[in-house]
């Protein structure tokens, strides 16, 4: 069944008088969920369409994040005089059995229904595909989840056709692997060790990444003693550390997906591996990940997000992490800031300066853009609609620039230690396990 759910983004004044009707859709016999708050009707709002997976955590976050937003613009009078509704389409993009019919009718219906102005998407195996549909339309569309190069390349090979595609939120492969290089680098100016170890879960594009990751690193001389690719469902990661260990690696960097990092992060800890641990382990970078490891994450340094961490990046990032919290309950994340940063600063920003929401001046807009948000000091665009990474030598400052962040866990705060800018700003003091390792 699919299901469009309508907000109308009211805040509290607003939504004084407030009526719930719930009705059999016309179109497509879904479920249409609409609040209506007797104020003006849809017409005389700005339309933000959310496509995602809205039963999936990503897929919810991202709605979450677009809702507070909007509220958040119109109680502050919108935008050219117009509130913002948010609009979604369920397209099971996380859902097994993964059906792209089902996404690009979502997708259509937003477009051709819903007639939403503007479309929010997480990406993934839809991607290339969605993006053909919104150049169809002349849609703009802004995608948080995926970090194919060949999107945005693809802005650059045939610039009329896909200028309606704008990278928000992740970085692209290629970025997301020289940010990862560049911190392991720090990590070896911060510790002194050169033997690193790899345990990781390879799905998607994982092995293309590690690769890369490791060509970037021989540059650097450093010596790899260990990979090892571990399945999904591993519980047991006792061998993995023991061989790592036996190959005398001083560095472990692991990319750990999910739950399965609360006890890959407890047997490192259980078992005093003598590896300093930097990289990435998924549930790490939660608050709660002190609590459900019993503070067995101390000193490990993981990728984590200033506005989870709760690190004041920017003035936003503070603001936007305890109204997430204070409107839903539970602990923003990357995607759910992602949308809430489209929403409330990087839209209503090109449409003001654009004077209008016509596509071809919105687009033209988005491409000057550069403003602060809770994620980065300086959100940009770069030619080919992506984020703006400075790179490894650039003049440029890269601590106001989207990053790849490393936090370590300090009795039960997350301290930045990576970029290093960001760590001298903090104070921070690089930490060391108790027990014996080559720190000792």
């Amino acid at each position: 069944m699919n299901i469009l759910s309508s907000s109308r983004a009211l805040t509290k004044i607003q939504s004084v008088v407030m009526v719930a009707v719930i009705v059999v859709a016309a179109i497509g016999g879904g479920l249409a969920y609409v609040l209506l708050s007797g104020e003006g009707q849809s017409g005389e709002t700005i339309k933000i369409g959310v496509c995602a997976d809205i039963d999936s955590s990503a897929g919810s976050a991202i709605w979450q994040g677009a809702v507070l937003a909007a509220e958040q613009v119109n109680a502050e009078g919108g935008v050219l005089g117009r509130n913002f509704e948010i609009i979604a389409e369920d397209d099971d993009t996380e859902t097994p059995p993964l059906d792209i019919s089902v996404a690009t009718n979502a997708l259509t219906r937003l477009i051709t229904v819903d007639k939403a102005d503007f479309i929010l998407n997480r990406g993934g195996f839809t991607s290339l595909v969605f993006q053909d549909l919104v150049s169809q339309h002349k849609k703009i569309l802004l995608s948080f989840g995926d970090p194919t190069e060949e999107l945005t390349q693809r802005v650059l090979d045939d610039y009329d056709k896909y200028k309606y595609f704008f990278r928000v939120g992740v970085l692209n492969d290629t970025s997301a692997t020289e940010g990862t290089v560049d911190s392991i680098v720090v990590c070896r100016e911060l510790t002194g060790f050169n033997k690193i170890a790899f345990i990781y879960h390879s799905i998607g594009t994982g092995s293309d990444m590690l690769s890369k990751t490791l060509d970037g690193l021989d540059q650097f001389g450093f010596e790899v003693v260990y990979t090892a690719s571990v399945p999904l469902d591993t519980v047991d990661f006792s061998s993995y550390f023991a061989q790592a260990e036996a190959a005398g690696a001083e560095i472990l960097y692991p990319v750990i997906l999910g739950q399965a990092g609360i006890s890959f992060v407890k047997e490192y800890y259980d078992r005093q591996s003598p590896m300093v641990m930097w990289g990435l382990v998924t549930a790490a970078s939660s608050t709660n990940f002190w609590e459900v490891t019993e503070g067995k994450c101390e000193h490990t340094s993981i990728v984590g997000f200033p506005v989870v961490a709760g690190y004041p990046l920017t003035t936003k990032t503070v603001p936007t992490r305890e109204a997430y919290m204070e409107r839903w309950s539970e602990e923003i994340g990357n995607s759910g800031a992602a949308a809430y940063d489209t929403v409330r600063f990087i839209l209503p920003d090109a449409i003001r300066r654009a004077g209008t929401i016509e596509t071809e001046a919105v687009i033209a807009a988005l491409e000057e853009t550069d403003i602060e948000t809770s994620l980065v000091r300086r959100f940009v665009f770069t030619s080919s609609h992506d984020i703006m990474m400075v790179e490894a030598g650039s003049n440029k400052s890269a601590e106001d620039y989207f990053s790849v962040f490393i936090f370590q866990w300090q009795d039960g705060v997350q301290v930045p230690v990576y970029p290093k800018g960001i760590m001298e700003e903090a104070g921070a003091v690089y930490t060391y396990p108790e027990w014996p390792g080559p720190w000792k």
